[in-house]
């Protein structure tokens, strides 16, 4: 029997897709063929269709064509439609399930999303949406059980070029946000897609708007990431679109991860807007339209994000980590009669009720655009948005790794520990699902301290209102996480600097 479990992350099947010398592959073609395969058996069981259609599609990652013609080789003896997508978004993947020219009864998605070339995994839709973590368990169990439709009747693969749908879909909504048919010409715009999938939104969606794309980079598809990590959240990233936004005069910057379901922006003046700004710029565009509507983050967020919400008329649910925990408590909420038609997580993931609640990149930055454009109108910039945005005097962010194999186990400890530290002698938050968020009267500031949802890392942000005060707490922490075996924590002693150690 196998044990496919050990693949699952979050609502994600995730693994390692190319070996090295110190790591076998995990994520095998066996693998991907028994989940693709227990997938559209188990989507079989959802629908009453005469006949299953299934999409699949991948990013640039060097192992996605291989996994591609794997799932496809897998199901081509089930007698259902398969859609070879190619190269495609993880957006796409679900709307495949929503257009009617395709309208798949389930679609693959070959992603791993920021994660290294040597990652690769499977993000699993249905027109409901992405699969939860009890539909995977499920679709684990049985591929583990080795369980697939019955085989016998050629399966039809039709390649098709949904992007173009997709594509045209984005653009019919700018040009009805903005009223013109080339809304953006005069404007130099710069995507940077990391050399993932997101290419295609500079040349399919913004040059026939009539933008400037010449400012962008890294728009070609390159599994081997070799410009920088493709994800809005890396410091290497931001700085290297923020710099060519500077460095061409650009009035805007697009990022996007390599799967095109999170991304940031950078404005004319350098300003980059990701994590809470990025929050606090989907607050302020929906807010006006919804007023006192609840807007549900991750746990995560800053203090003054949720006074910026508050001054916008709005509510702050702070909830679980992981894009798909947020996005199901915005769905909860809404079905229980509350107003919550934004769901976002600091990592870029923004998903909107009006937009399936769909975690979509690409739709998100459309509706940046539109603000953008119309901002313009009157000789202002996204800046002026999120201007108010409430912002610490001083501000850490640190993130140690953890160089041992029971990782987990000694996150555990640590999480425990120092929660149990700081409910004795300091102030614990009321709201918080991740780690510890813990305030420091004598520094008038907080510290989260968390364990990463798929990766061996224990990030630590700290905010201040005390000069000081930072690196009060930093030293505070370094006292009690210096004693765990199996902590890098080299970067704490960098922050703090040898004469700042305790």
């Amino acid at each position: 029997m196998n044990d496919y479990g050990k693949l699952k992350s979050g609502t994600d099947i995730r693994g390692r897709a190319i070996a090295d010398e110190n790591a076998p592959v995990v994520l095998t073609e066996q693998a991907v063929s028994d989940l693709a395969s227990a997938f559209a058996l188990w989507v079989s069981g959802k629908t009453d269709a005469q006949r299953l259609k299934i999409a699949i599609g991948r990013d640039s990652r060097v192992t996605g064509e291989k996994f591609a013609k794997t799932i496809i080789a897998a199901l081509k003896n089930s007698g259902i439609e398969i859609f070879d997508c190619g190269l495609f978004s993880t957006p796409a993947a679900f709307m495949a399930t929503q257009f009617p020219s395709m309208s798949a009864d389930g679609s693959i998605m070959i992603t791993a999303s920021h994660h290294p070339m040597h990652v690769n995994g499977l993000k699993f839709f249905t027109p409901e949406g992405g699969v939860n973590s009890r539909d995977l368990d499920e679709i684990i169990t049985l591929a583990n059980d080795g369980e697939k439709l019955p085989q016998g009747v050629p399966s039809t693969v039709v390649s098709r070029d949904f992007m173009r749908l997709y594509c045209d879909s984005l653009s019919d909504t700018i040009r009805k946000g903005t009223g013109l048919f080339r809304p953006f010409r005069g404007m130099k715009i710069a995507v940077d897609a990391g050399h993932g999938a997101g290419g295609f939104f500079a040349t399919r969606v913004l040059a026939p708007l009539g933008a400037d794309i010449t400012p962008s980079q890294f728009l070609e598809p390159d599994g081997t990431f070799p410009a920088h990590p493709p994800n809005p959240e890396n410091k290497e990233a931001m700085e290297s679109l923020k710099n060519r936004v500077l460095e061409t005069n650009a009035d805007l910057g697009v990022i996007f991860d390599a799967d095109v379901d999170r991304c940031a922006v950078v404005t004319k003046d350098g300003t980059e807007v990701n994590r809470c700004r990025l929050i606090a710029l989907a607050a302020a565009m929906i807010l006006p339209e919804h007023q006192g509507a609840t807007i549900v983050t991750d746990s995560v967020t800053t203090e003054g994000l949720r006074q910026f919400i508050e001054s916008r008329g709005g509510v702050q649910k702070r909830f679980k980590r992981g894009y798909r925990n947020v996005i199901d408590e915005a769905k909860r909420l809404c079905d229980g009669g509350t107003d919550a038609p934004l769901a976002i997580e600091s990592s870029g993931h923004v998903a909107f009720s009006e937009h399936y609640f769909l975690d979509d990149g690409a739709y998100f930055i459309v509706k940046i655009l539109i603000a953008f454009a119309n901002l313009r109108k009157n000789g202002q910039d996204l800046t002026d948005l999120i201007a108010d945005l409430p912002t610490p005097l001083e501000e850490g962010d640190i993130r140690l790794s953890f160089v041992c194999d029971n990782w987990r186990e000694v996150a555990e400890k640590v999480i425990t520990r120092l929660k149990g530290l700081s409910e004795r002698l300091l102030k614990i938050s009321s709201d918080n699902y991740e780690g510890v968020r813990a305030y420091v009267s004598h520094a008038d500031g907080y510290f989260i301290v968390r364990t990463s949802v798929h990766d061996p890392v224990l990030p630590i942000y700290i905010e201040s209102n005390k000069t000081g005060g930072v690196k009060s707490i930093a030293r505070f922490l370094y006292s009690f996480l210096f004693g765990f075996d199996g902590i890098d924590c080299t970067p704490l002693v960098e922050f703090l600097g040898d004469d700042q150690l305790p």
